[in-house]
C-alpha cells in the first residue's frame, strides 16, 4: 500500500513539474505562496492521516515541496496534530464503549502493558512498519494511554522512517540520493520489535479472552 501511495504522489508531482516547468518550478510555486503553502500542508496532511489513509504520500510530497529540512519539520509536526486529534476523538466518542469492556482481562493486560511502559510501548509500535498510523491512535485512546507518553513515543517511533523517506523526496529534486538512509527504516524496525517484546515482558503474557 505505502509503495502504491508512494507512485501516486510521484505521478502527481511529475504532472504538476510539467505544468511548472520541473520540479524545481514546482518549488518555486510553493515558496511563492509565502506562510499560506506550509500552513496548509501541515493542515491537510492533519485532517486526511486522521482517517486509515497512510501519511507516505504526504511524507514522501514534504520532501519534494520543502526540501529535507523544513519537510521533516512539517511532516512531523501533521503526524502529532492527526494522532493527538484521533487519540482525542476516540477518547470522547468512545468513552461508553471503553467503560463497557474495561472490566475484560484482556482489555486490563493491555492497559497495564501501556501504563507501565507507555512511552517504550509507544515508540516500538510507531517504529514497526507494518502497525497502521491510524489504528494506534485509536487503540491508545480506547486504551486511554496517557498523552504525554502518547504524543512523545509517536513522535520518536515515526522519526527515523519519517527522514528517511522525506530525505528520499528531497533528492528527486536535488539529484543527491544516499541509500544508507534506508538503513535507518530498518533499523528501526528492528528496534522497535526489540522493545515491543521489552514492553510485553514487563506486565508478563496476555491472558485468555474472556
Amino acid at each position: 500500500m505505502a509503495a502504491l501511495v508512494a507512485v501516486l504522489v510521484a505521478a502527481v508531482v511529475a504532472v504538476c513539474a510539467l505544468r511548472w516547468g520541473g520540479v524545481a518550478g514546482v518549488r518555486a510555486e510553493v515558496a511563492a505562496a509565502g506562510a499560506w503553502a506550509p500552513l496548509l500542508f501541515v493542515a491537510l496532511q492533519a485532517l486526511v492521516t486522521i482517517t486509515p489513509l497512510p501519511r507516505t504520500m504526504f511524507t514522501v510530497a514534504a520532501g519534494v515541496l520543502f526540501g529535507a529540512a523544513w519537510g521533516l519539520v512539517l511532516t512531523i509536526t501533521g503526524t502529532a496534530l492527526a494522532a493527538l486529534a484521533a487519540y482525542g476523538l476516540v477518547r470522547w466518542v468512545g468513552g461508553p464503549l471503553v467503560a463497557r469492556h474495561e472490566h475484560r482481562r484482556v482489555f486490563a493486560w493491555v492497559r497495564a502493558r501501556l501504563d507501565r511502559s507507555g512511552l517504550l510501548a509507544m515508540v516500538s509500535l510507531r517504529l514497526l512498519p507494518m502497525v497502521p498510523f491510524s489504528v494506534l491512535n485509536y487503540a491508545a485512546g480506547v486504551a486511554r494511554v496517557r498523552l504525554v507518553p502518547f504524543l512523545l513515543g509517536t513522535v520518536l517511533g515515526v522519526l527515523p522512517g519519517t527522514i528517511a523517506v522525506v530525505v528520499l523526496g528531497d533528492a528527486v529534486t536535488s539529484g543527491d540520493f544516499n541509500p544508507a538512509l534506508f538503513a535507518v527504516s530498518f533499523a528501526g524496525a528492528a528496534l522497535g520489535l526489540a522493545g515491543a517484546t521489552i514492553a510485553a515482558r514487563r506486565v508478563g503474557p496476555a491472558p485468555d479472552p474472556d
